[in-house]
């Protein structure tokens, strides 16, 4: 089959997934397996091995997403189910002062969304913004912006969050460069996008608590967890897998203090150690018994199981173009390009956001699309943890209409839908926009 023939069949592909997800409203999961069955039959690909190459990309990603997404979770509904997030909003505004509230919303949320899925981070902190707000008279947006900026960079940009762990798996990047580049990137985007943006756009929308919303304040258990506590919680996975990363740059192999670290720091054991903890630590010693932390741990895994099977599908999409050939022919296109790897893989996952609002479909599209690329390249390293952000950010950019996010926080901050695109769609493609920009300079300084 030409050249030419293969291009049209991986577009076509990616316009079905488009039509299917947007217009049918077909569920993402069915949508992905749909399309590269789709594609490897047009491909030419003999029938049995289109099947064989949907069972390894689906087994292929599963075998690391599955794992790290799922401890993830059970670490995250624990800081939740305890307490812990707002013990550490409670600690950062008293620490940081009711006038530099929107500086501890922001870390809060960055801290949070670490361990926490997003819209579950705010919707626990919500109440604290209404709070704020009431008392201050200020607009919702003073210090719901800053506290929503701190929980997407950190739910876009840094593991164990679900979307880099996809795309790190699906391109195979080290996890320990991507927590290192997805923070000295989220700083500046959460800074940006969230108390210097929230400033800004608070003067030109004042919203007050929507009626709707006016529920009776939260009273806070004073017995709620110790600050340092879950700071040293949800640092544990991070120090432990970036420790693996620094010994495998400046030890030699074969050393033992090296082999140490790589296996405490490899993503599996790191999490297992973290969520343990956090069983120990937040649940039986807190008074929890141990069928009730079983319970927290299994109602976990539910919104984790979406996830699992979106990013499974998304290894059977990436499998699928390698083996039937149209990858080759896309990343030969796509290394015919003027444009840099970092920028392609952001201007890919900008456009399947665009179009149909799931950051996790945009991810595992572009991550899918690049990896071909990435193997013609020989790209590896630290600029693989590059890449994963760039198409982080790409998927963060212009959340609209079509984005769940979006509507969450019209709802909770009683906004009309051009006041949402004002304040919630700008503050998203600031973050992704800066992040971006920072991880694409390193990428002119190191290369690949």
């Amino acid at each position: 089959m030409s050249d030419s023939m293969l291009i049209l069949i991986a577009m076509a592909g990616i316009f079905a997934l488009l039509f299917l997800v947007i217009r049918t409203k077909l569920h993402a999961f069915v949508a992905l397996l749909l399309v590269s069955l789709i594609v490897g039959v047009l491909a030419g690909m003999p029938l049995e091995e289109v099947v064989a190459s949907v069972q390894n990309g689906m087994g292929g990603t599963l075998g690391f997403v599955a794992v790290v997404v799922g401890l993830g979770a059970m670490f995250g509904q624990m800081l939740e189910v305890s307490g812990g997030a707002e013990r550490l909003a409670q600690t950062m505004i008293k620490k940081f002062g009711q006038d530099k509230a929107q500086w501890a919303l922001g870390i809060t949320g960055f801290l949070v969304a670490i361990p926490v899925f997003f819209d579950v981070g705010f919707i626990i902190l919500v109440p604290i913004v209404y709070g704020l707000a009431k008392k201050t008279g200020r607009s919702l947006l003073y210090y719901g912006i800053p506290l929503l900026a701190g929980l997407a960079v950190t739910h876009s940009f840094i593991p164990p969050t679900p979307g880099p762990i996809a795309v790190a798996d699906l391109i195979g990047a080290d996890l320990g460069w991507v927590i290192l580049f997805g923070t000295i990137a989220g700083i500046p985007a959460m800074i940006i996008a969230g108390p210097l943006f929230g400033r800004y756009i608070a003067k030109r929308i004042h919203v007050t608590v929507p009626d709707y919303m006016n529920l009776e304040e939260k009273e806070y258990d004073k017995d709620l967890p110790g600050f340092g506590l879950i700071a040293s919680l949800i640092m544990i996975p991070l120090v432990l897998i970036l420790l693996n990363t620094v010994s495998g740059v400046l030890l030699e192999e074969g050393n033992i203090v090296r082999s140490v670290l790589t296996f405490l720091g490899h993503p599996f054991v790191a999490l297992t150690i973290a969520t343990l903890a956090a069983f120990t630590l937040l649940g039986t010693k807190r008074g929890y018994t141990r069928q009730e932390v079983q319970d927290i741990a299994t109602k976990a895994l539910e919104p984790a199981g979406i996830i699992i099977l979106v990013t499974g599908a998304g290894g059977v999409f990436k499998q699928v173009l390698i083996d039937s050939g149209v990858g080759e022919v896309l990343g030969n296109m796509m290394a015919g390009s003027a444009l840099p790897p970092l920028l392609l893989a952001f201007l890919i996952a900008t456009a399947v956001r665009i179009a149909q609002g799931s950051a996790t479909v945009s991810m595992v599209t572009a991550a899918g699309l690049m990896a071909p690329l990435i193997d013609m390249l020989q790209i590896e390293g630290p600029y693989l943890g590059l890449m994963v952000i760039a198409i982080a950010a790409g998927a963060t950019v212009v959340s609209h209409v079509n984005d769940s996010g979006f509507w969450l926080v019209n709802r909770y901050f009683g906004l009309d839908v051009k006041d949402t695109l004002k304040s919630w769609t700008v503050m998203e493609t600031l973050i992704g926009l800066v992040g971006f920009i920072v991880v694409f300079i390193i990428g002119l300084i190191i290369g690949y």
